[in-house]
């Protein structure tokens, strides 16, 4: 099979480290603007909160499918 069996738990686990990091870096670090004197709006917490726990609930669950089997 091309790229190996566990193809899709390799990708789920990717996708879902991604959201929670990226989430979870803009809820501690929020973005700056760069050569402006006004501060970035802050992103919206409850749904980056969210986000962050979907991609942690799916880097779990394909971590556990990639252990078990």
């Amino acid at each position: 099979m091309f790229l190996g069996e566990d193809l899709l738990a390799w990708l789920m686990l990717a996708l879902g480290g991604a959201l929670f990091v990226g989430h979870g870096l803009a809820l501690v670090r929020p973005p700056t603007v760069e050569g402006s004197s006004e501060p970035a709006p802050r992103p919206p917490i409850i749904r980056s909160v969210v986000f962050a726990l979907i991609g942690l609930v799916a880097a779990v669950w394909a971590l556990a499918t990639l252990v078990s089997g």
